[in-house]
């Protein structure tokens, strides 16, 4: 009976532990991509001519700062699915950008 009940803590706390890397991993993925889109309103504000100003620079160059070092340490790390989300943001926003500048 004790045995049984070790092989069922053991399985519950494997769960958890499994559990709480995944949820890691999950919310850290979010809070990237939550990151990136914050700029994205204030770009597309001014592509629709909504207004004229653009975000601060300061905001934008310490957001995209910001996720270069997180890139350089999901890289190091080797954590696949961050490098190409950041990678798929940082060219999303500069394609933004240039529709802004140069369109």
């Amino acid at each position: 009976m004790i045995e049984k009940l070790d092989r069922s803590k053991q399985a519950l706390v494997n769960f958890f532990d499994k559990f709480t890397k995944t949820s890691a991993d999950t919310l850290a993925w979010l809070s990237v991509i939550m990151i990136m889109a914050s700029t994205i309103p204030g770009f597309f504000a001014v592509m629709s001519h909504v207004t004229d100003r653009l975000p601060p620079l300061d905001i934008i160059l310490f957001v995209w700062v910001g996720l270069l070092l997180y890139f350089v340490r999901s890289a190091i790390v080797k954590d696949m699915l961050m490098v190409v989300t950041i990678g798929v943001g940082f060219a999303i926003q500069a394609i933004l950008l240039g529709f802004i500048f140069f369109v």
